[in-house]
């Protein structure tokens, strides 16, 4: 059976269009003071815990629509110096008291252990801190914050010159003790070396080592790839001149993570207010939204403690009472998020598949790659349009529409929302080769033109109300 293609395209307009489903910035000063060789003087730490700090997160949250904040922290203030020790009660609180700040606004927060796998000069397993003591660290967070699914555990801040097979077992050992701890839904971020750079990472950087880390069920649900990258001549953020867009990086990342069905976050970018950083930074912020279907965010660095004429700051000024952002906030970070909603999507090749919300929270972030096969009705000179909608077992199929309309539809959403893909390909007689599917998921049979009317119907209203949804 078939149903009216005016009703499709009604029911797609809304869908037409890609965007990332976190964007957020850094509330920096708990990591100040923190070296390359993971040393971090207690000291030195600037935690933005009066007003300032606070106000800001409600500022980018309520005035910005932002939805992600990283809160960037060391591990021996967690600790008070005393490697593998408990957390220290008194740090913790007072990091706490960020975090709460932070929830409190209704955004993810990220905990950011600031120390490029190393303490005081070792490297984590591999001759530094033992792998327990590591663990160690992250079950007491897990523990702590595990009822709450708004939290984001990133790893480790930009690991750097170590062993990247011997890393991955490391990160394997810590993702197992965070799920065990009872944190079974938080998104977990993964760094690779080389300081986690979007130029190395499907190559040097070890996202293929990254790849093999799983949860403890088997599965490598809300497990994403680590993203860093800056603009300036040699990726350090400490220059003001801006000398590339990263589109080369960007977009080969993109189709690594594409390739192998996985997702990343990309949760320290920035650049300077230099004119040659303007039009770069706008740039590459553009391409990152673009391919939203395997970069799930963008947490631009930084503000927090950092003063305004810091060389990154992204610190909003006050004015007549307000916090207003500088032109690299308002123009590069966010805009580029706003108007993603009006950007037209990449070719997406041929694979025809519809993948709907699955039962999970809508912060569930949930990696899958499947492909449907698709064959032409005997009865019908028209392309078919083959529908999977993924709720465990559930499947719906059929339709027809115009031969013309063969571009990737992928829209990632509001931001609390799950992402969704659309793909349109003109079939052949001979079915295209299905690729291996979740083990849970029954393979689809191919349309016929007796598609019964409750399938039908199923999908039409599935159409009507998608736009809602988005």
């Amino acid at each position: 059976m078939y149903f009216s293609t005016t009703l499709f395209l009604l029911a797609a307009a809304r869908v037409i269009f890609a965007k990332l489903q976190f964007l957020g910035v850094a509330i920096a000063g708990g990591d100040f003071g923190c070296q390359i060789d993971g040393s971090c003087p207690i000291s030195s730490a600037q935690l933005p815990l009066n007003d300032d700090g606070i106000s800001q997160m409600q500022h980018f949250v309520k005035d910005d629509g932002l939805n992600m904040l990283r809160l960037p922290i060391s591990w021996q203030f967690l600790v008070n110096n005393k490697l593998g020790g408990d957390l220290d009660d008194g740090n913790l609180a007072k990091y706490d008291q960020l975090v709460q700040a932070c929830l409190a606004t209704g955004a993810h927060c990220m905990i950011d252990i600031h120390n490029f796998a190393r303490w005081n000069g070792g490297i984590i397993g591999q001759g530094g801190p033992t792998d327990d003591q590591f663990i160690s660290l992250w079950t007491q967070l897990a523990m702590k914050y595990a009822g709450n699914e708004n939290v984001v555990f990133e790893l480790m801040n930009e690991p750097h010159d170590l062993d990247i097979g011997i890393w991955a077992k490391t990160c394997q050992k810590v993702v197992t003790a965070i799920r065990n701890a009872g944190a079974t839904k938080q998104m977990i971020l993964l760094p690779g070396t080389d300081f986690d750079s979007a130029a190395t990472l499907d190559t040097v950087g070890g996202g293929s080592q990254l790849l093999g880390i799983k949860n403890p069920d088997g599965t490598t649900d809300n497990l994403i790839l680590d993203i860093h990258k800056y603009l300036d001549t040699d990726n350090s953020g400490t220059h003001d001149e801006c000398t590339t867009n990263n589109s080369k990086a960007f977009s080969g990342l993109a189709d690594f993570l594409r390739k192998n069905g996985r997702k990343g976050i990309i949760s320290e970018t920035g650049a300077s207010q230099d004119d040659s950083c303007l039009n770069a930074f706008c740039a590459q912020n553009t391409l990152i939204n673009q391919n939203s279907d395997v970069f799930v965010g963008l947490v631009a660095w930084g503000a927090g403690s950092f003063d305004t004429s810091y060389v990154l700051s992204l610190t909003p000024s006050k004015q007549n009472g307000q916090l207003v952002d500088n032109n690299l906030m308002s123009q590069c970070v966010i805009a580029p998020w706003v108007n993603s909603k009006e950007t037209s999507p990449r070719d997406g090749g041929t694979s025809t598949t519809v993948v709907a919300p699955s039962t999970r929270p809508a912060t569930t972030i949930t990696p899958t790659t499947f492909v449907t096969a698709t064959a032409k009705p005997s009865n019908s000179d028209e392309p078919v349009l083959t529908v999977t909608i993924l709720s465990d077992t559930s499947l719906v199929q059929t339709a027809s529409v115009p031969s013309s309309l063969t571009v990737l539809i992928t829209a990632a959403g509001a931001p609390s929302d799950a992402s969704y893909s659309i793909a349109l390909a003109t079939p052949t007689d001979a079915p295209s080769p299905a690729q291996t599917t979740p083990a849970t998921t029954t393979a689809s049979p191919k349309p016929t033109s007796g598609a019964s009317l409750t399938q039908t119907t199923a999908f039409v209203w599935g159409c009507m109300l998608l736009p809602f949804l988005l």
